[in-house]
């Protein structure tokens, strides 16, 4: 019997387990609003994902990991071991850029953040093929569902809460009076801080989660922590503009520089 329907009346959490349970070989492939999605497994275990027309090459997974920067991609993408993962991967670990365990982590999660993002789609068409491989020049690692499905179904719940909270990304934020007085008694991530540098009513809170690489529930999550801590309300976007400059995944390098970026946006911050 085909395992094909809507996420409406079947869904992420109850299709994996069912695939974990019969420990069901192939791809699923699921249609949404806005973009699609492929995850393939084999005997019941994640070995792969992709989201939409996103990029799922080892180089753009060992980019996203920090592992890679922009100038390694694009050297890479030129080279004809480009096209096939394996043997970029096997290039890499022979010119001592990446090590294998490195590269099988950025694999797993790779696939493991695609999986969790499913768990939001509350709409879209799927559909299960039997016995249909991932992509040959693609490397897989097995991820086992039950995890996943435990810390999918916690991501649900919270985003169904936060989506109540804050149902309207096209709203701005701006800052509540006196912002430095209440930083002084928060701690907040890079992550948070970099959220806190876009904030202005200008900026809609989803022109924010791009620019920053976050997903809707780390958006939500992030503004919602925000609100409670009472430093930021939530306006009317003043203009509509466009898109804001996007930032790159980071590297090794890039991450040594977290504590004076932190500094600077307490700088910025306290001016206003």
């Amino acid at each position: 019997m085909p395992l094909r329907g809507n996420l409406r009346d079947f869904s992420t959490t109850q299709l994996l387990n069912l695939i974990n349970l019969a420990r069901k070989s192939g791809t699923l492939t699921i249609e949404g609003p806005t973009e699609a999605a492929r995850m393939a497994f084999r005997e019941g275990k994640l070995v792969f994902a992709q989201l939409g027309s996103e990029d799922a090459s080892l180089a753009f997974i060992l980019r996203k990991a920090g592992k890679l920067n922009d100038e390694q991609t694009r050297a890479l993408r030129r080279r004809p071991e480009a096209a096939n993962d394996k043997a970029l991967g096997l290039l890499l670990i022979n010119a001592g850029y990446v090590t294998q365990a490195e590269i099988l982590q950025g694999i797993r999660q790779h696939i493991i953040d695609v999986a969790f993002r499913l768990f939001t789609w509350v709409e879209g068409m799927f559909n299960f093929e039997a016995d249909l491989a991932p992509p040959v020049e693609r490397i897989t690692v097995s991820v086992d569902l039950e995890n996943v499905i435990i810390e999918g179904t916690r991501r649900m719940r919270e985003w169904e809460q936060l989506q109540e909270e804050l149902p309207n990304l096209d709203m701005a934020l701006r800052f509540t009076d006196k912002p430095d007085a209440r930083l002084k008694n928060v701690n907040l991530s890079v992550e948070e801080w970099r959220v806190v540098s876009y904030i202005n009513p200008k900026n809609s809170i989803r022109q924010i989660a791009k620019a920053n690489n976050l997903s809707d529930l780390d958006i939500r999550r992030i503004v919602y922590g925000l609100l409670q801590a009472g430093l930021v309300e939530v306006v009317r976007p003043t203009v509509q503009t466009g898109a804001l400059p996007q930032r790159k995944p980071k590297t090794e390098a890039a991450k040594e520089q977290e504590k004076s970026l932190v500094n600077k946006l307490i700088s910025r911050i306290r001016s206003l």
